[in-house]
């Protein structure tokens, strides 16, 4: 990713001022994370690190979990990071740093857990991002990350390619590109998000800040996404995310 991209990146995320309210799979996704990092064999006080926090979903869920210890929660976009630190409400254990996770370098490694949930897909190369966090990990240490695979909004693609035309979506790595950092190999699950309409779906896409094209894309003309609104409408509204979760760990 080009520091041109990544900036779009925090710029839009920064003005994602809607996104708790339009963010239910993302919401549901690190609950679901967080009930499964919570049943991980972590020590007493692990010391933590999340990667690209959000608005707090995940750092809250595990909180309420009961998830302990000292945290450094980061984020590329720092509106992201002060949200996330209202959420906590100034909890001591929780430190905060805007932090680029694909080639930033956090303080205070090694770390017992480090986490994330539906951000790694901002990254140009997420396996190699994610190969790169196992070395911050201590021994007998824990990364459980969540990521979107090449299935998600499969439904936005198809209706463009029935026009002739290409999505502006980003390229996500596959599950199986994730397969040598996992030993069970990453898991594969669907959640599915009905719109009332396109135009819908177009708002909460950009009321998350996940509006931004993949790089070099240009974007239609006005008659042209009228098009491909009547098709995804026709074909019922419904978006797919392919949550792709991946579990690394290091030997004690």
């Amino acid at each position: 990713m080009t520091g041109g991209q990544r900036a779009r990146i925090a710029r839009a995320f920064a003005g994602a001022q809607d996104y708790d309210r339009h963010a239910r799979v993302q919401r549901e996704v690190a609950q679901a994370l967080a009930a499964r990092i919570a049943a991980l064999d972590l020590p007493e006080n692990p010391r933590v690190l999340e990667i690209g926090c959000g608005t707090g979903f995940l750092t809250q869920a595990l909180a309420e979990a009961g998830v302990g210890g000292e945290w450094l929660v980061t984020d590329l976009a720092p509106d992201m990071l002060e949200r996330c630190r209202a959420r906590l409400g100034g909890s001591s254990r929780h430190r905060f740093a805007v932090l680029d996770g694909e080639h930033g370098t956090p303080e205070g490694a090694p770390f017992d857990l480090i986490c994330s949930s539906l951000a790694l897909q901002w990254f140009e190369d997420a396996p190699a991002a994610l190969a790169r966090m196992a070395g911050w990990l201590a021994p007998g240490g824990h990364g459980l990350v969540t990521t979107l695979g090449p299935g998600s909004f499969a439904e936005w693609r198809a209706a463009h390619e029935a026009l002739g035309l290409e999505a502006g979506t980003p390229s996500f790595a596959p599950a199986a590109a994730f397969a040598g950092l996992d030993p069970e190999a990453p898991a594969v699950e669907n959640r599915i998000e009905h719109h009332a309409s396109a135009r819908a779906f177009l708002h909460a896409v950009k009321a998350i800040g996940a509006g931004t094209a993949q790089a070099g894309h240009r974007p239609l003309s006005p008659r042209a996404l009228r098009g491909v609104m009547d098709v995804f409408e026709r074909n019922g509204g419904k978006v797919t995310y392919e949550v792709v979760t991946c579990h690394f760990r290091r030997a004690r």
